[in-house]
């Protein structure tokens, strides 16, 4: 889809007027995930989920649904739980004063009543945000107003039907500050136009085909393939090259695998990772395609979440703003993978929380993808930097191959003119 082809200011990362106008006319309007629904398995139990100023207080009440509240006390404003906390409560009480309410919301205990004539069950309830379930994520809105969830996620969920997103548990969790504005963050995963220069050699050939799509107006995607030939590669590799370049990472003292005769080496290898999966999660993924099976499918729900349905690469992110830095961002890393058919899953793993300056690589069980991801974060600050010394203020974006950020852009600025603010560019 063509969404034009004008720069892309810089001062949509480095003014702090169009950060603020994010938190007040699109952060607070958007849907987003906050945790998984296995974080909140049991009655009582709770997560918080902040992005900037706003916050929410996600719990699974005494019947089992799931309900979000604005994560502050009635009486003086207090957060009830602190920012980016989770674990289990009976009820909520407020450390200040000691103003309480059940999981429900209703207010179950005011101490020195008399002295609050003016304060009614009804008007001082814990109000609630809108909150669903989909692909095993809650999701929050801030907005009262808003579009359902279902409305809201376009073709997702169609699309998503066959997946079996919502049949996985999350088996590695990572926070990383990163050096970057958060949509210049977001951006960085968006396209594979980088491949060539950040994580290969360089040289022509070395891109990966891609195909990119906008579903609008808040869903996009690629399709970045593995174990085929880019079509500029001046001689194309042999079958048993990109078997070897597809098991590089295979564990050390492994065997190399042999292609047999006549075969893709793209099919063989699908069908060696559907069958080490079988044995890890004692599932049958043979009915899986090649492209299910090996290939990096992303996609992008605006303004933060991204979902890989792929078996091999099982990964969601999600980009929030640093409250306290326009130039950085916290970038969450998951790991989701098929549920056993006994159904028995560890419980959500502890947060790796990684600085700016720690690789990836620190976190095992991301195995080889820690250097690649080491390789998509070195070039943010760099980045950061440029956005404010450039001569040429703005950066120029392609067509096709960068369009899924030129559409995040651009749905960022719809929702900052929906609330009235105008940048000066």
């Amino acid at each position: 889809m063509y969404l034009g082809d004008a720069d892309v200011p810089y001062t949509n990362y480095t003014s702090a007027e169009y950060a603020q106008a994010e938190y007040d006319h699109m952060w607070s309007k958007v849907w987003q995930w906050a945790c998984h629904v296995d974080h909140i398995p049991e009655s009582g139990d709770y997560y918080v989920y902040d992005v900037g100023p706003h916050s929410a207080l996600i719990v699974r009440t005494t019947d089992g649904t799931i309900k979000a509240y604005y994560n502050a006390c009635m009486h003086r404003g207090t957060q009830l739980r602190g920012a980016g906390t989770c674990g289990f409560a009976a009820q909520f009480k407020c450390p200040f004063h000691g103003w309480t309410w059940s999981l429900d919301g209703d207010l179950v205990d005011l101490p020195d009543r008399w002295d609050f004539p003016h304060v009614g069950d009804e008007t001082h309830r814990l109000p609630q945000l809108q909150v669903d379930v989909f692909a095993g994520f809650v999701w929050v809105n801030f907005d009262p107003d808003a579009a359902p969830l279902q409305d809201y996620l376009g073709v997702l969920p169609a699309h998503f039907a066959e997946f079996d997103i919502d049949d996985r548990y999350v088996e590695a969790h990572l926070r990383k500050r990163l050096p970057a504005n958060w949509k210049a963050a977001a951006e960085a995963f968006l396209e594979a136009y980088h491949v060539r220069e950040t994580h290969a050699t360089g040289k022509l050939g070395d891109e990966v085909t891609t195909q990119y799509d906008i579903f609008p107006p808040n869903i996009s995607r690629f399709v970045h393939t593995s174990g085929l030939d880019s079509p500029q590669r001046p001689v194309p590799r042999t079958e048993q090259q990109i078997l070897a370049h597809l098991t590089r990472n295979l564990r050390l003292g492994q065997e190399p695998l042999q292609l047999p005769e006549g075969m893709r080496a793209r099919d063989f290898y699908a069908k060696y990772v559907q069958g080490e999966m079988s044995k890890k999660y004692g599932r049958d993924f043979s009915h899986l395609s090649e492209s299910l099976t090996l290939d990096s499918i992303e996609y992008f729900a605006f303004p933060n979440a991204f979902f890989f349905p792929g078996l091999q690469l099982g990964m969601v992110y999600r980009f929030r703003p640093d409250p306290n830095s326009i130039d950085h961002s916290y970038f969450d890393l998951l790991m989701l993978r098929p549920r056993p058919l006994d159904g028995e899953v560890p419980p959500p793993p502890e947060v790796v929380e990684l600085d700016v300056d720690d690789s990836y690589t620190l976190v095992p069980a991301f195995g080889g993808l820690g250097k690649v991801y080491d390789e998509d974060t070195s070039n943010m600050a760099a980045q950061t930097r440029g956005f404010r010394s450039s001569r040429k203020r703005g950066q120029t974006l392609g067509n096709y191959q960068e369009v899924r950020a030129r559409h995040l852009q651009q749905r960022v600025r719809e929702f900052l003119a929906a609330g009235g603010f105008t940048p000066a560019d």
